[in-house]
């Protein structure tokens, strides 16, 4: 048996093996519609980090408290989130290409609002607009590439979405840095949300006239109940990590064992509509027959937990503790996006061929290169960054590895008409995991600062923190590339087999 067969490599669209494959027609225009989606998933995706660079401007401009310029960056993070799950769905039961459209326009209206606002209210009012259109647009780019790829195209084509995904976190800050450069004066920070407008409506040109429309199959009944205990326990979630800066989780507390119940609960009605026969928001088959999901998922949470916090922290201790410009502060980092951009695209290539392999490789490359790069920060010239460029580059060259494959083996056995809630439901996980990060890295800098007034001890002491999240996602992934390597059976029974079997479908 292959090394792709056994990590369960079937065509993800066939409903019994091989089903879809024979009848499946390459679209000839499907790499250039991909570059539309990945353009657009880009700035989605860019704008959860570029603007942190910006608060104290927009603070000092508008007049606003801490707390209130804080919601800038967590509302959209909150409404982006929110939305995920609902929107792929949506995209399954309707037309992907459709909700796509309407969410990027409406990306680029809101992006032009912000930008425009006169006030924070409005500002923030804006964000949370431009959170939403970005969480319907986010699931749609996952879904497109399953049904327009297949076979080691598909392992080629999520490659480069994994390095957008990577990569658009990694260059917030120096992005953001960048143009608040360029765009001097008291109101330059505009300029971050308006760059987003020439780029979106072009990609909204190209994505009419590029991308496949979804045919509907009579599966456009949405799941209304689930919607709203979803969206409930994803908000009692992701409202105290949030406002976690203005002490929202000791005050807060008590939505976390809110949101176990209601998300319990939510897996409770899933189960009920699968025994009906009906379609559900997010199908529980997905974490117990379709290979590599449930796994997958786990990584790219835990990995998200340390990944997307350790770019706050770096800004923190650059510009707060050494006095660099956000420029400055971006371009320290920027090897970890170099080696993260050169690698994923390559990894993209090589998962049919390694499998979870690379997922472990990429994180040991990732914690060998962050907890170098936090000892040499600790212990060697802090007040100089380039000694730790050759660290930091490793562990972008581990990132790589990490984000693209991950991706591909979570959802290549998806059922194509199930590819939109389930890449939705991979990337909530991934933001619940990037809010965690968010809230407690820059937490605990905060909390050794206190204490201590030391800089370097406070970095050193959140990058650990970050550590521990990506070890916990290393065990993960090893465990799994093991029980891979010894079992090298049959594959598990992809969901539209189990639905075929009634006998199955009440049993899950």
């Amino acid at each position: 048996m292959t090394a792709s067969a056994a990590a369960g490599g079937r065509d993800p669209g066939a409903g019994a093996p091989g089903a879809q494959e024979a009848g499946y027609e390459p679209d000839p225009r499907r790499w250039r519609a991909l570059w539309v989606t990945l353009v657009a998933g880009f700035m989605s995706l860019l704008d959860v980090t570029i603007v942190a660079v910006a608060l104290p401007t927009v603070q000092r401009d508008l007049h606003a408290s801490a707390a209130q310029v804080q919601w800038v960056v967590s509302g959209y993070a909150l409404t982006f989130a929110l939305a995920l799950v609902t929107a792929g769905r949506l995209g399954d039961a309707l037309d992907r290409r459709r909700i796509f459209l309407l969410a990027l326009s409406g990306f680029v209206v809101f992006s032009a609002a912000c930008g425009a606002a006169p006030d924070i209210t409005l500002l923030v009012v804006a964000r949370l607009a431009q959170g939403l259109a970005a969480g319907f647009m986010a699931p749609q780019n996952s879904a497109l590439i399953q049904q327009l790829f297949r076979g080691a195209e598909r392992g080629r084509a999520f490659g480069f979405f994994g390095s957008t995904v990577g990569i658009s976190s990694a260059v917030g800050p120096i992005t953001g840095g960048a143009v608040l450069a360029l765009a001097s004066g008291a109101q330059g920070w505009r300029w971050i949300f308006y760059v987003n407008v020439p780029i979106g409506i072009l990609a909204v040109l190209l994505g009419r006239r590029l991308l496949p429309r979804t045919e509907r199959s009579g599966r456009g009944r949405v799941d209304v109940p689930g919607v709203l205990l979803l969206g409930t326990g994803v908000l009692c979630l992701m409202y105290p990590l949030v406002q976690a800066d203005s002490g929202g989780i000791g005050q807060l507390w008590w939505l976390f064992p809110a949101a176990i119940a209601v998300l319990a609960a939510f897996a409770r009605w899933q189960r009920r509509l699968v025994a009906r026969g009906t379609q559900p928001l997010l199908d529980p088959r997905l974490f117990t027959a379709v290979r590599g999901y449930a796994v997958g998922a786990g990584v790219g949470t835990l990995y998200f937990v340390g990944f997307s916090g350790v770019w706050l922290v770096f800004a923190l201790f650059y510009q707060h503790g050494l006095g660099f410009s956000p420029l400055r502060s971006g371009l320290a980092v920027t090897p970890f996006a170099v080696g993260s951009a050169i690698t994923a695209v390559v990894a993209g290539r090589l998962v049919e061929r390694f499998g979870r392999l690379l997922t472990v490789c990429g994180l040991t490359g990732v914690i060998l290169g962050l907890g170098g790069t936090a000892l040499l920060l600790r212990y060697g010239p802090a007040d100089n960054p380039w000694p730790a460029a050759p660290l930091l580059f490793l562990g972008g060259v581990g990132g790589g590895f990490v984000v693209s494959p991950n991706i591909t083996m979570t959802l290549r056995d998806v059922p194509v008409r199930m590819a939109g809630a389930a890449g939705g439901a991979l990337q909530t996980g991934q933001r619940l995991g990037a809010a965690v990060g968010t809230a407690a890295l820059p937490g605990l800098f905060y909390l050794v600062l206190g204490r201590s007034h030391d800089y370097r001890g406070a970095l050193f002491a959140a990058l650990g923190a970050a550590l521990v999240g990506m070890a916990a996602s290393l065990a993960l992934a090893a465990s799994d590339w093991r029980r891979d390597r010894r079992i090298r059976g049959p594959r598990r029974k992809c969901p539209d087999e189990v639905a075929n079997n009634p006998v199955n479908a009440r049993q899950t």
